[in-house]
C-alpha cells in the first residue's frame, strides 16, 4: 500500500471518485474492517503549508493528537522539530532516531522520573507555571532551559488550555526573578491560546502581552529572554470551513516582527498537521428499524476511532460507499452494547446493506489516539500509505 495515493482532503460527502473507491476496497479486502487509513503525503503536505504560513517560526510537531511512528518519520523527512509531554512520547521520537535537540518537553507538570527520562534522552528545554514547578529542576539547574508559560484564556477555542495551565503576568516575572536566584536557566515564554482558535487575534494579543513581559524583565535587571512559543491551536476545517492558514497567519507574523531580532520563535502545531491526513472507513454490521428511522450499528463507534466526538467536540464529514442516490433519516451507531454509543443521530443516508462501508474523513486528530477497546471491541487497525524511505530522511 505505500504508493497507493488518496486525497483525503478533496472528496466531498457526497461522492467519492473511482480512485478513492478502489483503493478503499482493495485495503477493506485486503486488511478487514474498521481502518484508519494514514496518508502520510498529507502529513508532508500540511506541514510544508504552515511552515510556508509562519517562515520565521520552528514547528515543533506536537506528538498528542497522533502519535504515531509513521508521522514521527515522514516529519522527520522533513527536517521538522517535536513537542513532547511525555516519557512514552520521549520513547517514541527516541526509537524513531529523532535528534534529541530537534526537542522541547512541554508538560508544565512533571513527575521527577518525567525530567529524568527526557535529560537522558537529550532533550533539555522545558516548561513551568509555577514556583512548585519550578523548585523541581533545582537538582537539574546546570542541564535544563525553562520556559514559563503563561496563561491567555480564550472562551472560543474548542479546549482552553489556560484553564488548566499557564499563570499570569506577575506570577511569570516572580518565577522568572526566582530562578534568577536558584541558578537556574530561564530561556524564554511560552503560551497555548487554545484548541481550534478561530481568530488570529488571540494569538496576536498573547505576542504582545509576552513582549510586554520581556521588556519587563530587562527593566528589573534580569536576563534577556531569547525565545517564545507561542504554542498550537492552528484551525482546520471539518465540517465548516476557516480561515485559510496563509490569512490566519498574516496578523501573527506582523505581531512577531514587533519582537527583537535575537528572540527566536518556537511553534507546537498538532492538529493542523495530522488532521487532514486520516480517514476512516467501517462497515454495517446490522440493522434496526427504531422510531421511523433506520440504525445502522457499525463495526466502529464513539469508544474507537470516533472517540473525538466525545473528547474534542469534534464533527467529522461522513459519506457512505451507496449505488443509491435517495436518502433516508438515519442514525449511525457504534458496536458497544453502551447507549451513548451512538456516531450520528440524525443522518441523511441511502438504503444499506450489512457490509456496506461509512468513509469518515478529518480523522487524523483525537481519534485513535483517544479510542479504547471497550468491550473488547479492538481499535481499528491504521494502514499507511506513501510513508517516505529511509534515503529521504533528513536527519540534521
Amino acid at each position: 500500500m505505500a504508493n497507493s495515493a488518496l486525497d483525503f482532503s478533496a472528496f466531498s460527502p457526497s461522492a467519492l471518485s473511482a480512485e478513492q473507491l478502489h483503493l478503499i476496497d482493495t485495503t477493506v479486502a485486503q486488511f478487514g474492517a474498521p481502518l484508519l487509513l494514514l496518508d502520510c503525503d498529507i502529513v508532508r503536505e500540511q506541514y510544508r503549508t504552515l511552515a510556508n504560513a509562519l517562515p520565521n517560526v520552528t514547528l515543533h510537531f506536537a506528538l498528542k493528537p497522533l502519535p504515531h511512528e509513521a508521522i514521527v518519520r515522514t516529519l522527520l523527512a522533513e527536517a521538522a522539530s517535536f513537542d513532547l509531554a511525555t516519557s512514552g512520547e520521549v520513547e517514541l521520537v527516541a526509537s524513531q532516531g529523532v535528534p534529541s535537540e530537534k526537542t522541547i518537553h512541554t508538560h508544565p507538570i512533571k513527575r521527577d522520573k518525567d525530567i529524568r527520562d527526557a535529560l537522558e534522552y537529550g532533550c533539555s528545554v522545558f516548561v513551568v507555571d509555577n514556583l512548585n514547578e519550578l523548585d523541581k529542576f533545582t537538582a537539574y539547574k546546570e542541564q535544563v532551559e525553562l520556559l514559563v508559560r503563561l496563561s491567555f484564556r480564550n472562551a472560543d477555542a474548542i479546549a482552553d488550555l489556560s484553564k488548566k495551565f499557564g499563570c499570569n503576568r506577575d506570577m511569570a516575572i516572580e518565577i522568572i526573578s526566582k530562578a534568577q536566584q536558584l541558578g537556574i536557566h530561564i530561556k524564554g515564554l511560552s503560551f497555548h491560546v487554545g484548541s481550534q482558535t478561530s481568530s488570529p487575534q488571540k494569538y496576536v494579543d498573547a505576542i504582545i502581552a509576552c513582549k510586554q513581559v520581556m521588556e519587563e524583565v530587562v527593566d528589573l535587571g534580569l536576563p534577556a529572554l531569547s525565545t517564545l512559543d507561542i504554542g498550537g491551536g492552528f484551525p482546520v476545517s471539518y465540517t465548516k470551513q476557516v480561515m485559510p492558514i496563509d490569512e490566519f497567519c498574516v496578523p501573527i507574523n506582523a505581531a512577531l516582527a514587533q519582537l527583537p531580532e535575537t528572540v527566536q520563535i518556537l511553534a507546537e502545531p498538532g492538529r493542523f498537521i495530522v488532521a487532514p491526513a486520516m480517514m476512516s472507513v467501517s462497515s454495517v454490521m446490522g440493522q434496526a428499524m427504531r422510531e421511523g428511522k433506520t440504525w445502522y450499528y457499525l463495526d466502529d463507534g464513539i469508544y474507537g476511532s470516533f472517540s473525538g466526538q466525545i473528547f474534542d467536540e469534534a464533527s467529522y464529514p461522513i459519506v457512505a460507499i451507496s449505488n443509491s442516490n435517495e436518502c433516508y433519516p438515519s442514525v449511525l451507531a457504534g458496536p458497544t452494547c453502551d447507549s451513548i454509543d451512538v456516531v450520528a443521530e440524525s443522518i441523511m443516508l441511502p438504503k444499506l446493506n450489512n457490509g456496506d462501508l461509512i468513509v469518515a474523513r478529518m480523522m487524523g486528530a483525537y481519534t485513535s489516539a483517544t479510542a479504547t477497546d471497550f468491550n473488547f471491541f479492538k481499535r481499528a487497525q491504521t494502514v499507511v500509505l506513501n510513508e517516505p524511505s529511509l534515503a529521504d530522511r533528513k536527519l540534521g
